[in-house]
């Protein structure tokens, strides 16, 4: 498998080359866009090891369901894309490789009980051309603060953060199906979260908080 063997190799190599020597582990939301990326960069490729790894991060994931609904909008029942989902991406590309499904088998076994304090979610729908505002989420200051937004299908989704006062902390516009800000807030106290859809179709979106 050396063709899947380098990708896999250029890829971790890469993601270490990006961090400092001394970086912490990555946090869960965190944890859940690399994982997105990797299932991304993977899919793209066809390259069933990079989505293996995906998987495996994504296992690792305690995402916990939250009541939360964007202004005007109706709660929607459905789950960000799950390690069982990628998975069966990585088999149907495994071309009946016995040394990589064996792999795959290995981790679908894995016995994990994610993050005691994981990402919180909930699922909203966009049109294509739509956008969520959400009401004000409080966060505690002093310490760091995500929010990430991804989706299913390939579309465009921007993410913005606001303080109460309407003024701009963070956002993440790069033309992408999936969207990070963090920041560290310096005193506690209300933002408003606005997911938009620059298309080009409509997707349903699960918006994670740490």
């Amino acid at each position: 498998m050396p063709r899947f063997a380098s990708a896999l190799t250029a890829a971790l190599l890469a993601t270490a080359l990006a961090l400092p020597v001394s970086a912490e582990p990555l946090s869960p939301v965190k944890t859940a866009e690399l994982s997105a990326r990797l299932y991304e960069t993977g899919m793209e490729l066809g390259d069933p090891l990079l989505i293996l790894s995906a998987a495996k991060l994504r296992k690792t994931l305690g995402l916990t369901p939250v009541d939360r609904v964007a202004e005007g909008a109706t709660a929607e029942t459905d789950t960000p894309l799950g390690w069982e989902d990628m998975l069966a991406a990585a088999e149907s590309l495994s071309e009946d490789d016995e040394t990589l499904l064996g792999l795959i088998d290995d981790v679908r076994a894995e016995s994990t009980k994610g993050e005691s304090s994981g990402p919180v979610y909930n699922i909203g729908n966009l049109g294509n051309g739509g956008a969520d505002t959400y009401p004000i989420v409080d966060f505690i200051g002093g310490e760091y603060a995500e929010v990430y937004v991804e989706a299913k299908d390939a579309t465009d989704l921007n993410l913005s953060i606001y303080d109460a006062q309407g003024r701009l902390v963070c956002s993440d516009t790069d033309k992408s199906h999936i969207a990070y800000c963090g920041w560290r807030p310096a005193d506690s106290g209300g933002f408003v979260m606005k997911v938009e859809n620059n298309g080009p179709q409509g997707a349903k979106y699960a918006l994670m908080t740490n």
